[in-house]
């Protein structure tokens, strides 16, 4: 006889459980699109003094997500055991299927994790190097990454190889330098084993032709390693016609989820590469086990490469959680992905313009335009570095950025990069162009106060 019971699980459930109570946070969500800049920044949770001209260092998000990762705390406190036993696991699964569907990936070839270091760490200590191996990667790798790097070639056969070059170039010269680099350690009778390269940069803050560099790993017949920190949230992207090695990306820095919630996506093929999480928790399966180790949770049917990453070490990871509080903000608030995305990418092009223009300098862009498209902009300030001592030239920009945090309430990232000082600004939703001038007033106002000042 067929089940007439019409009951919704649901229905059955407890009114503070998380299934039912993240439907009733979602739904109360304001529906009404904001519009972008002063207006919407009444979403966010900023001091009415501060301006946000960074978001690509830590991201920030609106009060609504907020709202959601502080329910799903008390909820957890409510019943920790029940909550961690019983009911995250599928929670955690809704949100690995809502980010593998934003970037056309299979929710078994997608796991959450704290940030992209942790997954630039986890696939660099997964592989297994031997002599001969290289790793390439270029001058503007991250730099944790690049110490993850470091640290690997210390600890194992491994080798560094780097692919030089300064912006601004060509796309098809960046392209040509790790072509060369590649083919180089192969002709020395080496073999490259992973190409890092990154969607954007963080230092200088540019878009890299990763497509490109993606397909020429495959015609070498190397692995390649994506790292899209900044990627989900600022660019479209499609992961799975990339068809990357290995990808990460950060979601706290331009998805709107809180600190720290990142990705790591793993095709089916590579799954078996990828043996621990860090930290090696209870999804690690050894190879030759000298022992039975029983598993404290509730039996699973999923597959080991994601219950590797399900339950690493005890942590808040509610931000996981918030996953699709924030997708549903930028779709119902924000009006979607692609209306962000031209609004931030075009503050930062024209108001990056605006900021060069004020200080006499000149944004970083090569001819063909593709470095700025995104929502970085890189801006020369109007300093003689070849004048500065070396010594004195990073204690410079420690003393700018402090002087712009403490005395002008708002904060950019400010680097020396091929022979001058550069600053980064963000193009966000919650901005204006004059929040962009008013950076560039504080610019030109802390660059005249270090010409008369003596640092030591």
């Amino acid at each position: 006889m067929a089940n007439t019971n019409t009951t919704t699980q649901e229905q059955l459930l407890p009114t503070n459980h998380p299934l039912v109570f993240r439907e009733k946070t979602l739904d109360a969500m304001e529906k009404e699109r904001t519009p972008f800049g002063q207006p919407m920044r009444e979403n966010f949770l900023f001091d009415s003094k501060w301006v946000n001209l960074n978001q690509g260092s830590f991201g920030t998000y609106p009060k609504a997500v907020r709202t959601e990762m502080r329910r799903f705390q008390d909820i957890t406190e409510a019943s920790p055991d029940g909550f961690l036993r019983y009911d995250y696991p599928s929670l955690l699964d809704e949100s690995r299927l809502a980010i593998a569907k934003l970037v056309n990936m299979h929710i078994d070839e997608t796991v959450l994790i704290p940030n992209a270091t942790t997954a630039a760490n986890t696939v660099l200590r997964s592989l297994l190097f031997e002599p001969g191996d290289f790793i390439v990667c270029c001058d503007t790798i991250y730099t944790g990454c690049a110490k993850a790097v470091e640290y690997i070639c210390e600890t194992t056969p491994a080798r560094y190889a780097r692919v030089e070059f300064i912006y601004p170039i060509s796309d098809a010269e960046v392209v040509e330098k790790y072509r060369s680099v590649i083919r180089k350690t192969k002709e020395a009778g080496q073999r490259p084993r992973l190409v890092v390269f990154d969607t954007i940069s963080s230092l200088p803050g540019v878009r890299i032709p990763f497509e490109k560099l993606t397909k020429l790993c495959k015609e070498e017949g190397v692995l390649s390693l994506l790292d899209a920190a900044h990627g989900i949230g600022q660019i479209p992207l499609d992961l799975g016609a990339l068809d990357a090695d290995f990808a990460f990306s950060n979601l706290h820095k331009w998805l709107f989820t809180p600190r720290g919630s990142a990705a790591l996506f793993v095709p089916f093929r590579n799954q078996h590469l990828i043996r621990s999480s860090i930290p090696t928790s209870h999804g690690f399966v050894p190879l030759k086990p000298s022992r039975q180790i029983p598993c404290p949770f509730p039996p699973t049917s999923k597959s080991p490469f994601v219950y590797l990453f399900e339950f690493t070490a005890t942590f808040d990871d509610t931000p996981y959680l918030c996953i699709p509080a924030a997708l549903k903000f930028r779709q119902e608030v924000c009006g979607g992905e692609a209306r962000i995305m031209e609004y931030s990418h075009k503050l930062a092009q024209e108001g990056g313009k605006k900021v060069a223009e004020l200080l006499g300098t000149e944004v970083l862009e090569n001819e063909e335009g593709t470095l700025g498209k995104c929502a970085l902009t890189n801006i020369r300030l109007p300093i003689d570095v070849a004048a500065l001592e070396e010594g004195i030239r990073a204690k410079a920009t420690a003393w700018m950025e402090r002087t712009i945090r403490d005395e002008y309430n708002t904060f950019v990232v400010i680097f020396q990069y091929g022979g001058a000082f550069w600053v980064r600004f963000s193009g966000q939703i919650y901005l204006e162009e004059k929040d962009f001038l008013f950076g560039g007033k504080v610019l030109k106002e802390v660059c005249e106060k270090f010409k008369g000042t003596t640092i030591e």
